[in-house]
């Protein structure tokens, strides 16, 4: 019996943390919303708050169920009737199945982790592995989003000049609490093998950035001064001087306090590039907000991290042994190809869990 009502106050408990009962009156806020008469007047806006007011009645409904079931499992096993005995066991340990499984939430409480994020690949030291090194890791991702089911939208790419990426940056979106998940990625990824592109087959080391921040579309959640703005626009080039677009649609924004720079030439539009490069930056800048603990944007610094040995997450050995071994909490594996196929999750969840 004692384990049912302790089952029962950890769920209350999530259920008061999670503020259910708030997230009701904001999801009753947007329903209104949407019966108004002209909300489809703005498809994009009209599209936006519905996916939140879906995804809101689901994630209150899960609590409102799981509390309910809960609740109704202690009155059964106060029955003390034996013939129900295998019933209420069923009931416990799909009850603490659910709870145990959801109860990841109560770590994403920052105000950005049910955001959508953007990811950024940066290929460091080490020449052409480490572009090499940055297309294996553009590799992993996109196989994690395919196993995860989420939508995977290239932003922005740069190709290497004789094999793999300069720079990669991609929009993740389609599932709950994305930034809480992935933010533990951001930071320095070290790759350790035999060089495929020296003759002598030394081995190598390279090393290549990856950038989690969570995406911020509204103008009024970062509010960036425009004074504090450089934008220049140029001609789009692609990879060999072939020109991408013949009007000067590229765009490059400086924020100068941080001294962040974002550049944009994928679309043929130079608004889009704009909209884009600004989205971008706001990212940036809430990212760095969180990291540096501060309300204003006057206060914070721009990131100064290298892409280099000695600020490295994460470990990726192919020889002379296989591993992967994460440098914050020790989480390792010896299957190296898994992780590189996208199997990512054991190290999300070190991490979440090297952080409760």
């Amino acid at each position: 019996m004692q384990e049912y009502l302790e089952l029962r106050s950890a769920v209350q408990k999530a259920y008061g943390q999670l503020g259910i009962n708030a997230l009701q009156n904001q999801n009753d806020g947007l329903l209104k919303r949407i019966q108004s008469p002209d909300f489809w007047s703005d498809n994009d806006s009209a599209q936006k708050i519905s996916k939140q007011q879906f995804a809101l009645d689901s994630r209150i409904s899960f609590w409102n169920e799981l509390k309910k079931d809960a609740m109704d499992l202690v009155e059964l096993a106060q029955l003390n009737d034996e013939s129900l005995s295998g019933e209420i066991t069923n009931q416990y340990e799909s009850i603490n199945v659910r709870y145990q499984k959801a109860r990841r939430e109560l770590q994403f409480a920052g105000p950005y982790d049910n955001s959508d994020v953007i990811l950024s690949i940066f290929a460091g030291a080490g020449g052409t592995d480490a572009q090499d090194w940055a297309q294996m890791l553009l590799r992993m991702y996109t196989r994690y989003a395919e196993a995860e089911a989420l939508n995977l939208t290239t932003i922005d790419i740069s190709s290497g000049d004789e094999a793999g990426l300069k720079s990669v940056t991609l929009e993740l979106s389609g599932g709950s609490f994305l930034y809480g998940k992935l933010k533990g990625e951001n930071g320095v990824h070290r790759l350790v093998r035999l060089s495929p592109f020296n003759a002598d087959s030394l081995r190598q080391t390279s090393f290549a950035r990856v950038e989690i921040v969570p995406k911020v579309s509204s103008p009024d959640m970062v509010e960036i001064d425009e004074k504090d703005l450089k934008i220049d626009v140029y001609r789009s080039g692609g990879k060999g001087g072939q020109s991408v677009n013949t009007t000067d649609s590229a765009v490059r924004i400086t924020h100068v306090p941080t001294n962040i720079v974002v550049a944009i030439q994928n679309e043929r539009s130079q608004l889009q590039n704009r909209e884009t490069a600004m989205t971008i930056l706001r990212s940036k800048l809430a990212q760095l907000q969180l990291e540096q603990h501060k309300d204003n944007l006057s206060e914070i610094k721009g990131p100064n991290e290298q892409a280099a040995w000695g600020n490295q997450i994460r470990n990726y050995v192919l020889h002379p042994y296989s591993m992967v071994k994460d440098t914050r909490n020790k989480h390792e594996t010896t299957d190296v190809q898994s992780v590189l196929d996208g199997g990512i999750n054991e190290f999300i969840e070190a991490y979440l869990d090297s952080n409760m």
